[in-house]
């Protein structure tokens, strides 16, 4: 049996890998699965953590925790940012290693990189260049937690692992008026205004810039599919201190038209106006997944189907539940 401990799954992100990890179980495979809400265990915690790991003995450890929000939380926040994030991939990763886990997975964001890194982002880009501002404290942190897993790699014979995901959206997402990113925060204020009867709907900055955006499901499946790969197989494919992996579609799509996409899912007929006032944040964020393609994977969910799955969920959900996210 392996013991698997699935760190923030109550999180988008840790509970698509979640349900993937129980499908497996419900298939046959021997897997224990842990799991811990953040009231039952403070990961920033340093005696807790490692009163858990000694408790838990986990084989393997997958860390999708963490302190996430859009731009407007990134900058209202940084200090809890840089903090948590920091505290949260310092304690887990030193009591893994403590507690003689060999493998972990870290997921980390594809904000690691310099603002204006060449298109599209190469692992290589990592460390090159000054950070977006809006985000710096977040990325720091996601740094950090990809250079603690190649140290303790280096140092102890490890088979810590990290893996970058591009903007990722799906069921479980957050939208919080103020608190969500670009995809939730615009499917939340389009269906308002479809309700509404209203003319126009106002989105942040020019609508240029460019993301990539990945469902949540693609993310889950990449990152048990890099947990999985052989030890020899993975450091082929990186190197001791360029050990990351990034996880995207490998296509981008513009603000603009990533707002005019959501209106058309949820109904909304009238005006888009940008509000060139408000920050744009990076010009482009188009992840370079050559390498994980070269190990066998690639993301199959076409966005505009998932825009509509995740649209179908915002929908079934009451008012308070999405408030509290």
């Amino acid at each position: 049996m392996v013991k698997i401990y699935v760190a923030g799954h109550r999180g988008m992100v840790g509970g698509a890998i979640l349900r993937q990890l129980q499908a497996r179980q419900a298939a046959g495979a021997d897997l224990q699965l842990i799991t811990r809400t953040s009231a039952e265990l403070d990961l920033t915690d340093q005696a807790a953590v490692q009163a858990f790991f000694a408790a838990e003995r986990p084989d393997q450890v997958v860390l999708a925790a963490a302190r996430v929000g859009g731009i407007h939380a990134n900058n209202s926040y940084p200090a809890q940012f840089i903090y948590e994030n920091l505290m949260m991939a310092a304690n887990v990763i030193h009591a893994a290693h403590g507690h003689d886990v060999q493998r972990l997975l870290q997921l980390g964001s594809s904000c690691i990189y310099p603002k204006h890194a060449p298109q599209p982002m190469a692992e290589d880009a990592l460390l090159t260049g000054t950070l977006e501002p809006t985000n710096e404290p977040y990325a720091i942190a996601k740094i950090a937690g990809i250079k603690l897993c190649e140290s303790y790699n280096r140092q102890h014979g490890r088979d810590y692992r990290s893996v970058m995901p591009t903007n990722l959206y799906g069921p479980g997402d957050n939208f919080h008026p103020e608190n969500s990113h670009v995809l939730p925060a615009l499917i939340r204020r389009f269906d308002a205004a479809a309700r509404a009867g209203d003319g126009s709907v106002a989105i942040w900055g020019t609508g240029t810039p460019r993301r990539e955006f990945l469902h949540v499901d693609d993310m889950a499946e990449a990152s048990l599919f890099v947990l999985d790969l052989d030890q020899e197989i993975y450091q082929r494919e990186t190197s001791p201190m360029l050990s990351h992996i990034n996880v995207g579609s490998g296509q981008d799509i513009s603000i603009l038209e990533l707002a005019q996409m959501v209106a058309d899912v949820v109904g909304f007929t009238g005006e888009i106006v940008t509000n060139p006032d408000q920050p744009d944040g990076a010009p482009r964020k188009l992840m370079d997944v050559s390498r994980l393609a070269r190990l066998g994977w690639q993301a199959r969910i076409s966005l505009r189907a998932g825009i509509e799955e995740t649209y179908r969920w915002y929908l079934s959900q009451d008012e308070a539940s999405l408030r509290s996210k």
